[in-house]
């Protein structure tokens, strides 16, 4: 049986129209709390927490454009988060505004208490790695094992 979390997942993926957000967390709670949950904590087992974890990544540019790859075009397979495994599927959401997706990455910099703030996300940003073309979930994995090796994700 799906569970609701994932229809609405694979909805949100296909692009099928949420209501639009009026300022950054509104479109935080629509898009990404069912998965994410509204603090950024994260499910058990399933979806990665965010709150302190996501202004850590964003600190280099290098991280940055991870995490608008990931919005755009989805993550798919096996990760370790903060030393447990985790076996979930974060759909792509193209089909969102270049700003719509920074308003989205910059609420999601500041939940939690994260270390050291990180600089709110430019629509021009999103833009530039939607331009450099899309990308696999797999490769997007693949990427996330190579920024975790240079510790740019813990």
């Amino acid at each position: 049986m799906i569970s609701n979390r994932w229809l609405l997942a694979l909805a949100v993926g296909a692009g099928v129209a949420m209501p639009a957000a009026a300022e950054p967390k509104a479109a935080f709670v629509a898009r990404c709390a069912m998965c994410h949950q509204a603090g950024g904590e994260g499910l058990s087992g399933q979806f990665p927490r965010l709150a302190g974890r996501a202004a850590a990544i964003a600190q280099s540019a290098e991280g940055r454009a991870y995490m608008a790859r990931v919005v755009l075009w989805g993550m798919a397979g096996p990760i370790t988060v903060e030393g447990a495994p985790l076996m979930g599927v974060m759909p792509g959401m193209a089909s969102m505004a270049d700003a719509e997706i920074a308003e989205i990455l910059s609420h999601a910099v500041t939940l939690g208490k994260p270390a050291k703030a990180a600089k709110p996300f430019k629509a021009a940003e999103i833009a530039a790695v939607r331009t450099a073309g899309r990308v696999s979930m797999a490769d997007n994995n693949a990427l996330r094992a190579t920024l975790a090796g240079k510790g740019v994700i813990k």
